[in-house]
């Protein structure tokens, strides 16, 4: 795994375009029922599991899209691809709002767990799916399982994918290690803090959370995410969030959101973008610091 301090790391104070103070881009993994139980085989025993993903397409992913659009802010939705094969004109309508869709695995597979051959199995697999059900070719990846092998960002790189939101270790975009004349891999970094599984989720089978029985002052969540924006926007950072339309757009939740999508537009010198407009911004400023 590639530490954030190399040489093409930007600048400690940012310089946005159009001279905007911060960057903020949405980002939602839109998982639906894959995962867990999809990939040891116990789904087919499991409707709880899966009505309780299905939730997200079918019924969350809509009310998300129309909050969205209320606010007038782009986002970028990870999405396995079994997802897309179910619901294909769900995720047409991602596109059709003018969001951005990148790869997220087919069944959320534990990339950490995979040889580097099975990782670019899963690539392929996946990138057959975006063309063939949306007509599109994802510029970003984030991981599924939060992790993933020393080889896998050479793998993305070589594989044509351009930026992964996958680490935690930077609040600013940064690009992993390339050897001379090839374009790196841009790195946008979310948090662990921004996952609204951390505050919001509660699955009977499998269980999560451990012990159960968790679930946070809708109030409270608000104020924390709202707070943990401010702060990035205060410094001049990049921002990005690690959200599922299944845990955090539910009807009482949505005030959740509304109330972060508000407080996001409060601000006029917030760049307000996809994670792939980002990708290439750095890139263009990781190119001018080259010696």
């Amino acid at each position: 795994m590639q530490s954030p301090a190399s040489p093409l790391l930007l600048r400690d104070v940012p310089l946005w375009p159009n001279g905007k103070g911060s960057a903020v881009a949405l980002a939602f993994d839109l998982d639906g029922p894959t995962g867990d139980a999809m990939l040891d085989g116990s789904l087919r025993q499991n409707p709880r599991y899966f009505s309780e993903g299905a939730y997200g397409p079918f019924r969350a992913l809509p009310r998300l899209l129309d909050l969205l659009a209320q606010h007038a802010l782009p986002a970028t939705f990870f999405i396995p691809t079994w997802v897309v094969e179910n619901w294909t004109e769900a995720c047409t309508r991602i596109l059709r709002e003018g969001h951005e869709v990148a790869y997220h695995g087919h069944y959320h597979e534990y990339f950490r767990d995979l040889t580097p051959e099975a990782q670019l199995q899963v690539m392929e697999r996946s990138r057959a799916v975006f063309q063939s059900r949306l007509g599109v070719t994802p510029q970003g990846f984030r991981t599924p399982s939060g992790d993933w092998t020393a080889e896998t960002p050479a793998l993305l790189r070589d594989f044509g994918v351009r930026y992964s939101s996958s680490m935690r270790g930077e609040d600013r975009p940064y690009v992993h290690p390339a050897p001379v004349g090839v374009t790196p891999l841009v790195e946008l970094p979310a948090r662990w803090d921004m996952d609204d599984y951390t505050a919001l989720a509660y699955f009977e089978d499998p269980v999560f959370p451990e012990g159960q029985d968790r679930i946070s002052d809708y109030r409270t969540v608000r104020a924390n995410w709202i707070a943990e924006f401010e702060g990035y926007h205060a410094e001049g950072l990049f921002w990005t969030t690690i959200l599922h339309p299944k845990v955090s757009a539910k009807p009482a939740r949505l005030a959740i959101l509304d109330g972060l999508f508000t407080a996001i537009r409060r601000h006029d010198s917030v760049w307000t973008t996809t994670l792939a407009e980002v990708a290439g911004w750095t890139l263009q400023q990781a190119t001018k610091e080259q010696p």
